[in-house]
């Protein structure tokens, strides 16, 4: 029997860098319309079970309403609270029922929090939130079709998958969070407005991820000293007058030239002092932590991340070996 997971994030998509910056809003119909294409997708590919995270929104009530699939869809079985709690309960729910795959709808903050519910479950991630670097803009049809073909061990784990890194912050000597591409300094003793649009309050900036390629803190880091998601590396970017700039796409449609004033590379088990305080910590793009002066705060890169999915690599391994065709080369 296989069993795919489903957490969609109905608040995706929606945050303050679409009054600051020029990013598109991700409305829940389009993901109700996503979430049925994926259905149909694993379902082709024959899924026997699907379990979901309920929503303050029903968006993946709204999709079976409107199709016919031979798969058994059910609920995690607990009360919403419309919070990130929802969505680690639900993927700790679905380690627990032993998943082959977590199919995600949101952006990097909606993926920090599934993987604190889980870490063993493989997570193919699918973007529909702001300034994403670790999920990926996948048709839903595809998603479905290459989660259910992990499900079905049609295609070998090791073959359609990568193992990431993750950045863990150390407060006072204990573990307190994680993020899983970037963590900022912000200048600012308090939460306030979760999301990070002003550069020029960001003192540090710690990556396990740099592509020159993205988009927000991370194209930061991409366009000076490149880390792939695979690497175990990552790297440490002090902002400010020194080393030179960098023109950088901070948000959509938002480029500004930032200063850099010391960069260092970051190894695996390595930790580096958050070295600015008071400061807001802001966890893949949100804040999460206020750090009163005092405190010892370091970040940690650890290679004990998730399991990810990789959709052009399952869909390239189907193909080369003939498993959704009728007639071998």
């Amino acid at each position: 029997m296989s069993l795919v997971g489903i957490i969609a994030n109905p608040a995706s998509g929606k945050d303050i860098r679409r009054l600051v910056a020029y990013g598109s809003v991700f409305d829940n119909e389009e993901k109700v319309r996503m979430i049925r294409r994926i259905l149909l997708g694993l379902s082709a590919v024959g899924v026997n079970e699907v379990c979901y995270m309920p929503d303050t929104y029903g968006i993946v009530n709204r999709a079976l309403s409107e199709v016919e699939i031979p798969i058994r869809c059910y609920p995690t079985p607990f009360n919403i609270k419309g919070d990130q709690d929802d969505s680690i309960r639900a993927a700790g729910f679905m380690a627990q029922r032993k998943a082959d795959c977590i199919i995600t709808l949101g952006g990097d903050g909606t993926n920090r929090v599934v993987v604190k519910g889980s870490v063993s479950v493989p997570i193919l991630p699918v973007s529909t939130g702001t300034n994403n670097v670790f999920p990926a803009m996948i048709e839903g049809t595809i998603a479905g079709m290459a989660a259910a073909l992990i499900a079905e061990k049609m295609v070998p784990l090791p073959e359609a998958s990568y193992r990431s890194t993750i950045l863990e912050v150390v407060l006072d000597g204990q573990p307190a969070d994680l993020s899983l591409v970037d963590v900022a300094v912000y200048d600012d003793p308090f939460i306030g407005s979760r999301a990070i649009w002003k550069i020029e309050k960001v003192r540090q900036i710690f990556l396990n991820r740099a592509e020159p390629n993205s988009i927000g803190l991370s194209s930061i880091g991409g366009l000076l000293h490149p880390v792939s998601a695979e690497s175990p590396q990552g790297l440490v970017l002090e902002l400010g007058k020194g080393e030179g700039t960098v023109t950088a796409p901070v948000a959509p449609g938002l480029i500004q030239t930032v200063s850099i004033k010391k960069k260092s590379v970051l190894t695996v088990g390595e930790e580096t002092d958050v070295t600015f305080s008071p400061a807001v910590i802001a966890l893949d793009g949100e804040r999460e932590l206020e750090i009163q002066k005092g405190r010892q705060v370091s970040i940690r890169l650890k290679s004990q991340g998730p399991i990810v999915v990789d959709v052009h690599r399952t869909m390239g391994f189907a193909a080369k070996n003939n498993i959704l065709t009728s007639n071998p080369r």
